[in-house]
């Protein structure tokens, strides 16, 4: 389980979508977030994933390593499923008892599990098809304005980029230590959910020294080379806009336009 969450993970690869610069990439995940919360029906869903399938296709990124990270939240999509599908009032489809099954539940549940796979699948192909560097770049350049006003811009797109690629670094690790902990006995299989949480609290403190142990490493690291934030920095490769770029705001207000315009169908 620990191994199939694939956020933070870069997949290497020659792809039009891999050559894309990072300001858009970053800009379409974003907004792809805020359209799906736009979304009011199933068309417009149906667009998404239509839109999804065809930059996976592009990507080259197998279609199951995409959706091996969707079992880490499997959990959460019955949680929310059951939630939904029960508690929602409406018109009765079944019923058992003081158990009700109605209409409103089972579109409401299936709205909610629909927006939250493309949302995890959508925001994965972000840092599959984008290399870290390219990352804090992008992200470094689109904050830009504001280190006009002295936020350490810099300083947050390098954070943010290190917190996102060391979630794989964190899951090995803590795949490694539960599988040290399994060859000394530990259980961590059976028993109910409680015990189950119970058994995890000896991977916690391991973990925690790990990390800081990592983070450590890190800093010695980037102080070795000479690192001092952002102030007076150059760029091996400065970023520019291509002619693909271009196109790729195009069909993205293209896409926009789409999803605004299926909030009238049905």
């Amino acid at each position: 389980m620990i191994r199939d969450i694939t956020l933070g993970q870069y997949y290497p690869g020659n792809s039009l979508i891999h050559r894309l610069d990072a300001r858009l990439k970053i800009i379409v995940a974003l907004l792809f977030i805020v359209e799906l919360f736009v979304v009011n029906n199933f068309y417009g869903f149906v667009i998404a994933t239509l839109a999804l399938a065809i930059v996976v296709a592009v990507s080259r990124v197998p279609v199951g390593f995409i959706f091996r990270g969707l079992k880490p939240i499997l959990i959460i999509l019955l949680f929310t499923f059951a939630l939904n599908i029960f508690l929602v009032k409406g018109t009765p489809l079944w019923q058992w008892h003081s158990i009700t099954i109605t209409y409103e539940g089972v579109n409401t549940a299936l709205f909610m599990g629909v927006r939250l796979i493309l949302l995890i699948a959508g925001t994965s192909l972000l840092t599959l098809c984008t290399k870290p560097l390219a990352l804090t770049d992008g992200i470094e350049k689109l904050l830009y304005p504001l280190s006009k006003l002295g936020v350490p811009t810099h300083e947050i797109a390098m954070m943010m980029t290190i917190a996102l690629r060391f979630i794989p670094t964190l899951l090995e690790e803590t795949d490694k230590i539960m599988k040290a902990q399994q060859a000394r006995g530990a259980d961590f299989e059976s028993g109910n959910i409680f015990k189950k949480i119970k058994n995890l609290i000896p991977i916690i403190v391991p973990l925690f020294v790990s990390a800081f142990r990592i983070a450590m490493d890190l800093a010695m690291a980037m102080e070795a080379r000479c690192y001092r934030g952002g102030k007076g920095r150059t760029k091996m490769n400065e970023m520019k806009y291509h002619l693909r770029d271009y196109i790729g705001y195009l069909l993205m207000f293209a896409f926009l336009a789409l999803v605004i315009l299926s909030r009238s169908f049905g």
